[in-house]
């Protein structure tokens, strides 16, 4: 193995994981919504874990919300907050902070937002990332719009606001029709639920019955799950659904395009017991470790995951390559986002006070470590360290995504360029610098096998969006591109 160098990146000690900035969940037609919502909100807190919102309607007490920081759990389960969330219509919302900005998040910036009208209030909630917001966000506070947030989903209150449609819904398809990127939106009124996926479909909605009169919306299907609800079928690309009492009313308000679904929802975002396109996400990742032995085989003794998400294909890894499954690694179920004082001397522990090597199964062992990604590489080499410390006599990494090598602007919190691994250095050169005997990632082929795609990646017209291996963007992130932003030259 090649001896430790210096490097820039070791000054990036914390996200050192994609992290997916929110899910949404709404419900209608059932008494208590807002309980219903919590527990779908408890289900996605995957998706976001710094913050919460609900907003709720009832005829005698009208629109009502409520906004915390941290988990649904320590908020969504209160009496004194839940009683005052009356009504049989609800959304809500769970975010992830922006890279840097977790100690600045004002409680305002905290979804779902809402709007009054002269036909009446509106709440919306937002998945996903505009890649135009900040020229809109321009536009409106020169035409006298006064914002309330930083985020820029409050630019679709705003584009409502100035909208010369005659309902609330019309309202809606008039304001997403003048946003780009990425969009899963649930939305209500005093009387209707609203789900809307952009045209790509990059960001994830389902549709779920509950009974014979309740209707949700989720992120997931794992969301439905929770509750009850029987999965009905996802909300398309570029479909805008109204429910109201029995009633869905389906449109397609928006220039029809190719679908780009994120792949890295089957690679780490979604949980694994939901289903996507019909596939299980478990499944998926475990073919993904599949191909991945196809492809990197190496003489080991042990396949251990990086816990808990690369747990799966670890497991297709060890089937396929016949080499025993272990955990080495255990993870400490109990670690809280406040356990102590971040000091630096604590924070540089931060990889021990989360897992903790099996010393006695580890040591002499040739082990094969599967993750889920390597974005700076950082946490990569804390564990590398940890395994040798513990008596390993090789550690091998593999990668159950291929090079995270250009940033995502469609809803996921990625470090710029210039500070993902991938980006300014070959593999071999990861493999040095984390450490390792060897490094190999999943090929973008063998990735989209996994995901049921027999031939591989069509570079023609690839069926999902990923742009954060590829550099091919589906959307051009047009206000990145103005602050200089260089996308990838075609080849």
């Amino acid at each position: 193995m090649a001896p430790f160098r210096s490097h820039p990146f070791e000054a990036h000690s914390d996200g050192d994981k994609l992290k997916e900035e929110c899910g949404i969940f709404g419900v209608v037609g059932v008494a208590d919504a807002s309980n219903f919502v919590a527990l779908g909100l408890h289900a996605l807190q995957h998706r976001g874990q710094e913050a919460g919102g609900i907003v709720c309607y009832h005829p005698d007490h009208g629109f009502n919300s409520a906004r915390r920081f941290g988990y649904v759990r320590d908020n969504f389960t209160k009496p004194d907050v839940m009683d005052t969330l009356p009504g049989s219509l609800a959304i809500g919302h769970v975010r992830y902070s922006t890279a840097g900005s977790k100690g600045a998040t004002a409680i305002r910036d905290v979804q779902p937002f809402f709007g009054e009208f002269s036909m009446g209030g509106c709440a919306i909630a937002h998945n996903g990332n505009l890649t135009n917001a900040s020229a809109l966000r321009r536009e409106l506070i020169e035409r006298g719009s006064i914002f309330q947030s930083s985020s820029d989903s409050e630019c679709i209150i705003h584009l409502m606001a100035r909208s010369i449609q005659k309902t609330l819904s019309e309202r809606i398809k008039d304001a997403l029709r003048r946003v780009e990127g990425a969009f899963s939106v649930v939305a209500m009124t005093r009387t209707k639920l609203i789900g809307v996926r952009d045209a790509l479909g990059v960001r994830p909605l389902v549709l779920g019955r509950i009974g014979d009169s309740g209707w949700a919306l989720s992120s997931e299907t794992c969301g439905l799950d929770i509750i009850g609800a029987d999965f009905v079928r996802e909300v398309e690309p570029g479909e805008m659904v109204v429910i109201e009492g029995n009633k869905i009313d389906s449109s397609r308000p928006f220039t029809p395009a190719k679908s780009r679904f994120c792949i890295f929802e089957n690679v780490y975002f979604s949980r694994p017991d939901s289903i996507i396109g019909g596939r299980s996400v478990y499944e998926t990742r475990r073919q993904i470790g599949v191909e991945l032995a196809r492809e990197a085989p190496v003489d080991a003794d042990l396949v251990c995951p990086v816990p808990d998400s690369g747990t799966p294909a670890a497991i297709g890894y060890s089937q396929e390559s016949g080499i025993p499954y272990a955990m080495g690694i255990i993870r400490n179920q109990y670690m809280g986002r406040t356990f102590i004082e971040p000091t630096d001397q604590i924070r540089n522990m931060g990889v021990r006070l989360k897992l903790n090597v099996n010393r006695a199964l580890i040591k002499g062992k040739r082990v094969i470590l599967v993750d889920d990604s390597v974005v700076r590489g950082t946490t990569s080499r804390k564990i590398k360290d940890m395994i040798l410390e513990a008596g390993a006599a090789e550690v091998h990494f593999r990668i159950a995504s291929p090079p995270t090598a250009w940033p995502c602007f469609y809803g996921v919190d990625t470090p710029e360029r210039s500070k993902l691994l991938a980006a300014t250095m070959s593999e071999d050169e990861m493999r040095d610098w984390i450490g390792v005997d060897s490094l190999k990632f999943i090929s973008l082929d063998g990735l989209y096998r996994a995901a049921g795609e027999a031939e591989g990646r069509d570079p023609k017209a690839p069926r999902f969006c990923d742009a954060c291996f590829s550099g091919d963007y589906p959307v051009a992130p047009s206000d990145k591109i103005e602050e200089g932003f260089q996308m990838k030259a075609a080849e």
